[in-house]
């Protein structure tokens, strides 16, 4: 099967909304690691395999640094200049860090979400779900799923864990929003960052002088951690916290309504949602696209990739690998999905994994429980879809019951 090398990466979504793009399946199937040229002429990679996504992420000598070589994006993004020059690294943004500064920032957080502290928060998350959906419940349908219930749990969830009033959710939604958009121009995705990092700047400083019960307070005094790092950790742990499980829990819903069959056995079996949980995240895969810079000529599924090429993965290609998961693109909740890649793999494995597994447990038995009658309230192909945003999802899903 000789397929012809991509110009810039298949993104478009033709099978349905939760199936990588045709293209990157059949190129999976032909070339598991495939070369591909970028836009700006770059020659790199692409890599959709799961047994070569998992060795890659494993592999530290390919680096996750922006600034140790230019910026090389694979799609169109319409009034971005070609990057001339490396990315400088910003302070504390550890998911952008090789070893060993990766090293000494990750560790500073491993204490907080070990799986025994995420089990002691378990109840209370629960709780804020169970208020969440009683509130839902009282408004009268149709209602914005997202704005009810998927952008507000894990919203409160992390502002309480990291000590951000939750009072300012406003800024932090808006903003992370903006600079996840994919052709937003870079003096737009700066200003947002901007707007997010001066105000967790002021926060950070308020708690090294009055520390609270909070993951931020101690963090915040750690004499070894600047107040730029704190900002960077804060940013990160902020953004992935509630953008990620929001998505999830809202995609998740749209994937269960779309598979009735499905969305009936958790309905009859609650024993289900750990699996159907583990499925999911396998099957949608909200965070999909990576990129990885090789330091040294590098070997990777019988290809030799150079040293200086751009290696974009794409975990939702390894997650639907029928090598690794047959049927992949069928939901099915029965399935053992454990070893999917959706957290990622290897020294950057999501360090809020155990944090989200909880929230989309308590989120999708609940839905359930609550709303046995749930039903999209619009036809599934208008749903608004997340297809310019660097994690996946629904931007509105409106939803009735009766």
């Amino acid at each position: 099967m000789n397929q012809p090398i991509p110009h810039g990466l298949p993104m478009e979504r033709d099978v349905s909304p939760f199936d990588p793009p045709s293209e990157i399946t059949r190129l999976r199937a032909a070339r598991p690691v495939s070369p591909l040229v970028f836009p700006d002429g770059h020659e790199g990679w692409l890599v959709t395999g799961y047994d070569a996504v998992r060795q890659l992420m494993a592999d530290t000598r390919f680096s996750s640094r922006p600034d140790i070589g230019i910026v090389h994006v694979p799609y169109e993004t319409p009034g971005m200049p070609t990057a001339t020059e490396p990315s400088p690294q910003i302070p504390g943004l550890f998911i952008a860090m090789d070893p060993p500064d990766h090293t000494r920032l990750r560790r500073k957080l491993t204490g907080a979400f070990t799986v025994r502290r995420m089990r002691q928060l378990e109840e209370h998350i629960i709780d804020i779900t169970e208020r969440q959906l009683d509130d839902m419940s009282r408004l009268t349908p149709p209602v914005d799923l997202v704005k009810a219930f998927a952008l507000p749990v894990p919203s409160l969830v992390i502002c309480e864990l990291l000590g951000v009033p939750y009072a300012d959710r406003e800024n932090f939604q808006v903003n992370s929003a903006k600079f996840l958009v994919k052709e937003q121009s870079l003096e737009e995705k700066m200003a947002a960052y901007g707007a997010m990092t001066s105000y967790l700047a002021e926060l950070v400083t308020h708690k090294r002088a009055e520390p609270d019960d909070d993951l931020l307070s101690d963090l915040a005094n750690q004499d070894d951690l600047t107040i730029e790092e704190l900002v960077g950790i804060a940013f990160l742990l902020l953004l992935a916290g509630h953008e990620t499980t929001a998505n999830m829990l809202a995609l998740g819903t749209f994937a269960l309504l779309e598979h009735p069959e499905q969305l009936a056995e958790l309905r009859a079996d609650p024993d289900l949602v750990p699996d159907a949980v583990e499925e999911l995240l396998r099957y949608l895969s909200v965070a999909d696209i990576f990129y990885r810079y090789a330091t040294e000529d590098l070997e990777l599924g019988g290809e030799t990739i150079t040293k200086g090429s751009t290696v974009v993965v794409s975990l939702l290609a390894a997650n639907h690998d029928p090598n690794r998961f047959p049927n992949p693109d069928t939901l099915d909740l029965h399935r053992k999905a454990r070893g999917h890649l959706s957290f990622g793999h290897g020294i950057h494995t999501c360090l809020g994994q155990q944090l989200a597994r909880i929230e989309m447990r308590a989120g999708f038995a609940g839905l359930v429980r609550h709303f046995p009658t749930l039903e999209l309230a619009i036809p599934a192909n208008e749903v608004s879809l997340k297809s310019d945003m660097n994690i996946y999802g629904v931007h509105d899903l409106p939803v009735t019951w009766t």
